[in-house]
């Protein structure tokens, strides 16, 4: 068996055998088990293309130690998975899915060789009213420190939001409380976004198109496209 395709059919064996996320602090939605198998087979990858989209937009962004940080530096050099969230959101299908769906395609990355140093994860919160670096890395919980490289970022101010959510083309809105002591909650369109290596985004998927195996099928596309890209340069 060709070695992408055993790479492949590993990913795919990871994700079935995850009953539960094995990491995560406690949460009982993020502690749900990984979205059902979509009800249909993807593709092999390497028989189709990704087509570009759209350049992912700069900006700049705070990491876990508050630290200020170019986004560049966060979906350029590698295949980047980005979810925009916020910790408070309370619809299973939001933004605990992605959450969900990042912990299963990080588990299978995590186990493979050949993906483990060239995908990246990226959970980056669109509410930085609440969701400071501190409250960043409780979300975070074990993740942030676990065998792959999974980044929590969030914002200093919505103005510095504003033009990542544009870029993006990610829709938020704002609820006002029930109750003068209630925080407000946030109203979005779930969108997780597919970057390749040169910071181009080449898929964006929707709750009807986010399952793990499509993800890694799309993954494991991109890897293909860039390999012969990264022989070049050795």
């Amino acid at each position: 068996m060709p070695r992408p395709l055993l790479d492949l059919v590993l990913l795919v064996a990871t994700f079935l055998a995850l009953a539960t996320p094995g990491w995560g602090h406690g949460d009982e939605l993020r502690d749900q088990p990984p979205p059902v198998r979509a009800d249909f087979v993807p593709p092999a990858p390497g028989t189709y293309t990704l087509h570009p989209i759209m350049r992912a937009p700069g900006g700049v962004v705070v990491d876990l130690d508050g630290r200020s940080r170019r986004l560049a530096e966060f979906t350029t050099g590698k295949i980047t998975l980005l979810s925009f969230v916020y910790t408070r959101c309370s619809d299973a299908w939001g933004c605990p899915l992605a959450y969900r769906v990042f912990d299963a395609v990080g588990a299978a990355v995590e186990r493979s060789p050949t993906l483990r140093s060239r995908v990246r994860l990226v959970t980056l919160s669109f509410d930085p009213r609440h969701d400071t670096p501190p409250v960043m890395r409780q979300y975070a919980g074990e993740q942030a420190s676990r065998g792959i490289d999974w980044r929590f970022l969030t914002t200093r101010s919505e103005r510095s939001l504003v033009p990542l959510l544009e870029g993006f083309g990610q829709d938020v809105r704002a609820q006002g409380p029930a109750r003068a002591d209630e925080a407000g909650q946030l109203t979005h369109i779930l969108k997780v976004f597919l970057i390749d290596p040169r910071g181009v985004v080449r898929e964006i998927y929707s709750t009807a198109y986010l399952y793990p195996e499509v993800v890694l099928a799309d993954i494991e596309t991109l890897r293909l496209e860039v390999a012969p890209r990264e022989d070049a340069h050795r």
